[in-house]
């Protein structure tokens, strides 16, 4: 009893020692707000870090990969249908355009697979699939080089096309779904970051809210209880370091909600959009490619239109519809989307993007995209057709031509269309990216440098006040 007693009279039963636990709350609130933040502001750094240097690009990286492949298999069948007998015939300018982006695709590859190998330490599942993706990869390129060297040969373009099916096997077999299982797997590590990081946001924002809420709270007391006890309406300092207290949690409290609001905008707005046009461009040009493969090898023709349409559905969907169909009913679900925004009759790729319109120019430059996909749409009828009257020559020249009015002309409006809309959400990723970071790195220390000010003045406040008790 005498021991509780006398705690009581130095903790609580004088004014002063009332003062001074007040004080020391004060002081470890404070210390507890100024810890929190610092913990969350380098916490959201981190996962600026993790998403602009790890996340994004081991997602991107692992869909160039994908469209590098698509590209490679591409021009290696342009390269045969362009090149003639051994030179003679050769289709001069698509062939050495051919030539060219082969070899680009091929250097491109190459640093894919080592960035992506590099990413995938320490994920053994992801590990496995680059591995297995660098031998196949080697295996494809074996035999696209045997059909190419068969290719410079006269009279060797039948074992060159035995050469560049079994490549082109290869590609749609393993080294296509290996590609995108990598897309898949980063892209939902990313996501599953981007869950944590937001709930860890929501977590710290509310232990912000709830010990400023509380410091304020004992600052307010210490007011009333000093006012209480001098018969002065206000202490300067305690008032000070209210405001200081006050003004650094709503900073704090601003920097969370602004982390947790770019981080949406930079994953869902942006990068979401990102994704699905980088599929979008691959799928693109593996369908391109089908229509070369369609051209250069008659006897697989039924499978590579069939693969044509497969792929024109995943980037804009149309039930039912078949080749002989798809142009009109692409032109009907079109129109009335453009006569109203919500009447999607449609699915895939362009779906997915045109779901997702955040940014300004972006709607407009989706609508571009589609609008170009559709004019390419219809030259590859045209080749169909030329092809089935006989014209099997001047659908070759029409397909492979890079003068106005061609096929890879077009073509290559349609991937310009499309790389505009993905620049517009890289832009806004990278801006999102660029906004959470000038958050944390300007208020958190604004808001240290409030809280060491609200605990200073409260020291100088009371110090008048405790010093006549001496």
């Amino acid at each position: 009893m005498a021991a509780r007693a006398a705690l009581r009279r130095r903790f609580w039963a004088t004014v002063p020692a009332r003062l001074r636990l007040l004080r020391a709350a004060t002081l470890l609130l404070t210390v507890a707000v100024a810890a929190l933040l610092t913990v969350a502001g380098l916490a959201a750094n981190g996962t600026w870090d993790g998403v602009a240097e790890r996340d994004a690009p081991r997602t991107t990286s692992a869909a160039d990969l994908n469209l590098a492949l698509n590209d490679m298999d591409a021009q290696a069948a342009n390269v045969l249908l362009s090149s003639g007998d051994a030179g003679k015939g050769r289709l001069r300018t698509p062939y050495e355009k051919a030539v060219g982006f082969y070899g680009d695709a091929r250097r491109e590859i190459g640093h894919d697979l080592r960035t992506l190998a590099v990413a995938a330490q320490g994920d053994r599942s992801d590990e496995k699939t680059v591995e297995s993706l660098t031998d196949d990869f080697a295996e494809y390129q074996e035999l696209i080089g045997r059909a190419l060297e068969n290719d410079g040969r006269s009279g060797g373009k039948a074992s060159a096309l035995v050469d560049y099916r079994r490549a082109t096997d290869l590609l749609q077999s393993r080294l296509l779904p290996e590609s995108r299982t990598l897309v898949s797997s980063n892209d939902q590590a990313f996501d599953r970051e981007y869950g944590a990081a937001r709930s860890a946001l929501v977590g710290r924002l509310a232990a912000v809210v709830a010990l400023g809420v509380l410091l304020l709270a004992v600052l307010g007391l210490l007011q009333w209880y000093l006012a209480r006890s001098f018969r002065r309406i206000l202490n300067p300092g305690v008032l000070a370091a209210t405001g200081c207290a006050l003004l650094a949690v709503v900073l704090g409290a601003q920097l969370l909600a602004s982390s947790y609001g770019n981080l949406y905008s930079a994953r869902r707005d942006a990068f979401d959009s990102v994704v699905a046009l980088s599929r979008a461009r691959a799928i693109a040009y593996d369908a391109n490619a089908d229509e070369s493969r369609y051209l250069l090898d008659p006897q697989r023709r039924d499978q590579y239109e069939r693969a044509f349409l497969a792929k024109s559905q995943k980037l804009y969907g149309i039930r039912n519809a078949t080749l002989a169909t798809y142009d009109r009913e692409l032109a009907n679900t079109w129109q009335a989307y453009q006569t109203d925004h919500h009447d999607l009759r449609f699915t895939g790729e362009f779906r997915r993007e045109l779901d997702n319109i955040t940014f300004p120019g972006e709607r407009s430059a989706a609508e571009r995209t589609v609008r170009a996909y559709a004019v390419y749409e219809h030259d590859d009828r045209r080749i169909r057709s030329l092809v089935a009257t006989g014209q099997g020559r001047a659908a070759t020249e029409f397909c492979m031509g890079w003068e106005p009015g061609t096929s890879n002309a077009h073509f290559g409006a349609w991937m310009a269309a499309l790389d505009k809309v993905t620049d517009i959400n890289r832009a806004h990723f990278d801006s999102s990216v660029r906004a959470g970071r000038s958050v944390v790195n300007v208020l958190l220390p604004w808001a240290a440098g409030l809280l060491l000010a609200s605990m200073a003045l409260t020291v100088l406040g009371l110090r008048p006040r405790l010093a006549e008790f001496r």
